[in-house]
């Protein structure tokens, strides 16, 4: 199993809303069992809707998180994928990340996790009708504090995917992501970064 996210999102300056494509693909050479994908965000990225699926109760998000909707994606056949409409608002004052976990859907085993990845960029347009931000990349805020010490990551840097040493903190019941306690799940895997 493996999820995709957009290169660029862009951000409206004056409403602070944008749209993101989110896809759960199945990569190997059978038909995968029952999943579910939640959407997350975190800090300046707050997921607003993501369509077909339902809120995370806010007693149940990840630590950390702002919000969250959990998708049921049901079995994908041999190389298929299910994409969703993601709607969230960034505000650009701040930093956000989107995190992709994708769950066995009776057990809520954790298979694949992208993220929490950043969207952000190092050149701000306050005076354009949107602002572009790159995956993978620390948003650095318009404003006179604005330093070259904050500097973000390089463009077209590709964020890490998979279990890794990022793998947020959960507790899987019911198909939900929970936060119970601080008691979770860690991976501390490194998986491969994907190339496009």
């Amino acid at each position: 199993m493996s999820t995709e996210l957009p290169s660029t999102i862009s951000v409206d300056n004056t409403t602070e809303k944008t749209s993101i494509t989110a896809r759960v693909v199945n990569k190997g050479d059978t038909e995968s069992p029952e999943l579910k994908l939640s959407v997350v965000g975190f800090d300046a990225l707050k997921v607003t809707a993501v369509k077909g699926c339902a809120a995370i109760p806010r007693a149940q998000l990840p630590e950390g998180s702002n919000s969250g909707f959990s998708c049921a994606v049901g079995k994908l056949a041999a190389g298929k994928s299910k994409t969703y409409s993601v709607s969230a608002t960034y505000d650009l004052q701040g930093k956000g990340k989107i995190c992709l976990p994708v769950t066995l859907g009776g057990s809520g085993t954790l298979l694949w996790q992208q993220g929490p990845v950043p969207f952000g960029t190092g050149k701000p347009t306050p005076n354009a009708p949107d602002t572009p931000l790159l995956l993978g990349t620390d948003n650095v805020p318009f404003g006179p504090d604005t330093s070259a010490s904050a500097s973000p990551s390089a463009p077209g840097t590709l964020p890490d995917t998979g279990p890794s040493d990022g793998t947020v903190v959960l507790v899987l019941a019911g198909g939900l992501l929970l936060a119970a306690g601080g008691a979770g799940l860690w991976l501390t895997r490194r998986g491969p970064a994907p190339r496009h």
